[in-house]
C-alpha cells in the first residue's frame, strides 16, 4: 500500500509540474483557451455579464492557475503539508475534470489546453487523462499516512518559495520576450503560404441536410430523399455533420491580410521579393511607452535599407490613425483577424523579419533592440 501511494504521488506530482511548465512557456495560450470557455458560457443570458467580466482577467487567472499547478505538484512531491496539498490537488483535478468533461459533452471546445500548444490533446483524451488522475488523487488522500516529507519543514518551504519565484519569473519573461519554445505554426523557418494550404491527408467532414417546409401553419422536417410535394412551402435548410473529418484544417488559418479598403493582399505581401518586416500590434490602448523608441529605430533602419515595413493590426483604423496620421510614418497598414493575430503574435507588439513567405526571425517587444542590430 505504501509503495502504491508513493508511486501515485510521484506520478501526479511530476505530471502537474510538467503540465504547468509547458503552459508557463506560453501563459497567453492558456488565457486564450479560458476566453474560449468564457465565450461559450456567455451564450447563456444569465451568465453573459459575468463571463465578460471574467474575460477581462483571463491573463491573471492563467498566471495564477499555472503557478498553482506547479506549486501543488512540488508540494505533493516534497510531502510537506500533505493534507493541505492533497486537498488542493483534489480541488484542482475536480475543476480540470469538469472543464474537460464539459468540452467532451458539449462538443463546443475542441481542445482543452492541458499541455498548451506543444502537446495538443483532444477534449476526449484530456478528459480520460483527468479521470485517471482523479483516481490517483483519491488514492493519495486515502493513504496520506504513508506519505513522509522528503525534506525538513524549513528546507521544504524554501524550495516551495524558490519554485514559486521561478515559475512567476518564467511567465513574466515569456510575456515580454515570446515563448522560449515556439510550438505555434508561425515559428521561425516556417513557410506561411504552405501552411495556409489544406493538409495532403485531410479527410473532409461528411455532411447531410435537413429541409424544413410548412403547410397549413405547421412546420415539418424532411430529408433530401423524402421531400414533400409542391403544396408545401420551403422554409429553410440546415446542414449537419454526419461524420467528423480528420486533419481537415490548415495549420495557419484565418490569416488574411487586408487593406483598409478591404482588398485581400495576403498573397501579394507573402510573395514580396527579398526581406521585409511585419509589425504586429494587437492593442494600442495598452500604451506605447515600452516599445515606441525601439520601433522608431526599427523604422529608421528599414527605411535606410529599403526594407518594406508593414503594420499588421486587428484594429487597423486605430493603427492608421496612430502610425500615419499622428506620427507621419507613412507605412502600409494591414488588417488581420483578432484571433489570428493572437496566434501570430504572443507579445504586443511583435516584429517578424520575413523573406517571401518564410519567417526568418521574430522578436517580442522587449527584444526590438536585437532586431535593430
Amino acid at each position: 500500500m505504501k509503495i502504491l501511494v508513493n508511486i501515485s504521488r510521484v506520478l501526479v506530482g511530476v505530471l502537474f509540474i510538467f503540465s504547468g511548465l509547458v503552459k508557463a512557456n506560453d501563459p497567453l495560450g492558456l488565457s486564450y483557451k479560458m476566453q474560449e470557455f468564457f465565450d461559450v458560457w456567455a451564450q447563456n443570458p444569465s451568465l453573459t455579464n459575468f463571463m465578460h467580466w471574467l474575460d477581462n482577467y483571463s491573463r491573471s487567472f492563467s498566471i495564477i492557475m499555472i503557478t498553482l499547478e506547479i506549486i501543488v505538484g512540488v508540494g505533493i512531491l516534497l510531502g510537506i503539508w500533505k493534507k493541505f496539498f492533497s486537498l488542493l490537488l483534489l480541488l484542482l483535478i475536480v475543476f480540470f475534470t469538469f472543464l474537460t468533461g464539459y468540452a467532451v459533452l458539449s462538443g463546443k471546445i475542441a481542445t482543452c489546453g492541458c499541455f498548451g500548444d506543444c502537446i495538443p490533446l483532444t477534449a476526449t483524451q484530456s478528459f480520460f487523462k483527468d479521470l485517471i488522475l482523479f483516481v490517483l488523487v483519491l488514492f493519495i488522500l486515502y493513504g496520506l499516512k504513508h506519505i513522509k516529507p522528503v525534506l525538513n519543514s524549513g528546507e521544504g518551504i524554501i524550495l516551495l518559495l524558490i519554485s514559486t519565484f521561478l515559475v512567476l519569473w518564467l511567465q513574466w519573461f515569456v510575456l515580454r520576450h515570446m515563448p522560449i519554445m515556439d510550438c505555434l505554426p508561425y515559428k521561425k523557418g516556417n513557410n506561411l503560404i504552405e501552411l495556409r494550404k489544406m493538409p495532403a491527408n485531410a479527410v473532409p467532414d461528411k455532411k447531410d441536410f435537413k429541409f424544413f417546409y410548412k403547410k397549413d401553419g405547421r412546420e415539418k422536417e424532411f430529408t433530401g430523399k423524402n421531400l414533400p410535394d409542391s403544396t408545401w412551402e420551403f422554409v429553410r435548410r440546415e446542414d449537419f455533420i454526419v461524420e467528423k473529418g480528420k486533419n481537415n484544417e490548415p495549420p495557419v488559418k484565418d490569416f488574411y491580410l487586408t487593406t483598409l479598403s478591404g482588398n485581400d493582399s495576403t498573397e501579394a505581401v507573402l510573395n514580396t521579393p527579398g526581406p521585409y518586416c511585419l509589425f504586429f500590434i494587437k492593442d494600442l490602448s495598452a500604451g506605447t511607452d515600452n516599445w515606441i523608441s525601439n520601433f522608431v529605430s526599427v523604422y529608421n533602419v528599414t527605411k535606410a535599407k529599403n526594407i518594406p515595413l508593414y503594420i499588421v493590426a486587428s484594429q487597423a483604423t486605430e493603427a492608421q490613425e496612430f502610425f500615419n496620421q499622428r506620427n507621419n510614418y507613412n507605412l502600409p497598414v494591414l488588417s488581420l483577424d483578432a484571433t489570428a493575430l493572437k496566434t501570430a503574435a504572443r507579445t504586443n507588439p511583435e516584429l517578424y523579419l520575413m523573406k517571401g513567405p518564410v519567417v526568418e526571425n521574430k522578436w517580442g517587444w522587449a527584444d526590438l533592440k536585437d532586431a535593430i542590430k
